[in-house]
């Protein structure tokens, strides 16, 4: 399975992260622990929500999708 994850900044209002991983709350205590370069400037995070996928390449488009102007509107209307 892969999972594709919304995090959201404790200490920064608006600040979202989105990934894509096999394990959502290892990846998220890496996250947390600085680990990456990209989101350590905003830890620690809080995981808003996670959608499985049994077909990788799938998870994959839809992270990219969620990266997207129009996916970002859509996980802002579905998720807040």
């Amino acid at each position: 399975m892969k999972y594709v994850y919304i995090l959201k900044s404790k200490i920064k209002q608006n600040k979202f992260y989105t990934g894509i991983s096999k394990d959502v709350m290892k990846r998220l205590q890496y996250h947390n622990s600085g680990q990456s370069p990209y989101s350590s400037n905003f830890k620690p995070w809080e995981l808003i929500t996670y959608i499985a996928f049994s077909d990788s390449s799938k998870a994959y488009e839809f992270e990219k999708y969620l990266k997207t102007g129009s996916g970002r509107a859509f996980a802002k209307k579905h998720l807040r």
